[in-house]
């Protein structure tokens, strides 16, 4: 599937809407709900066993994903704002809440993810925050991003998951 032409144009996620998706190990999508097609515009083929990626904004920092699925894979639920690519190459921001469910036995199942609208506030300040992080990575390398996103961390007394999660939330007020 070519990648649409990035645009300017926003489609607003209300706050009725819940973006539903869940992934194989690998984060190829194996379900959407019928708010994530509405909203990014793919159709279901589009996106079953893709992977989210597809979605991935070029907005959007590769050291958050990094960080998200460091903390998933090892089984830590992650909270975090994500700006997606829409099939007509407009945009959405959302809150995501990213899990992995487990079987009754313990084993893995699938990554679930949810998804709701943001504030204006948090979509202002995870904006700035996003675009510092992606002028150093595409002048000095993810490296050079993943430091300073490190020292955010580090500046905002987030000193572990349930911390970011907290802080992430908490922007969303």
């Amino acid at each position: 599937m070519t990648r649409p032409e990035v645009n300017n144009i926003e489609h607003i996620v209300k706050n009725v809407d819940l973006i539903v998706s869940k992934s194989d190990a690998e984060g190829n999508i194996t379900y959407v709900n019928p708010i994530f097609i509405k909203i990014s515009g793919y159709t279901q083929g589009n996106l079953l066993e893709k992977p989210h990626a597809i979605l991935r904004h070029p907005d959007m920092p590769k050291v958050i994903f990094k960080y998200l699925w460091k903390n998933i894979k090892e089984g830590k639920d992650v909270i975090a704002y994500v700006k997606n690519l829409c099939a007509d190459g407009g945009y959405y921001w959302v809150l995501a809440t990213v899990k992995m469910a487990k079987n009754p036995d313990g084993s893995f199942r699938n990554y679930m993810s949810t998804r709701k609208c943001i504030t204006e506030n948090a979509k202002a300040t995870i904006s700035e925050l996003y675009k510092t992080l992606l002028e150093l990575e595409k002048q000095d390398g993810e490296e050079a991003s993943e430091n300073a996103f490190y020292a955010f961390l580090e500046d905002s007394n987030i000193n572990d998951i349930e911390a970011f999660n907290a802080y992430m939330k908490n922007l969303n007020k």
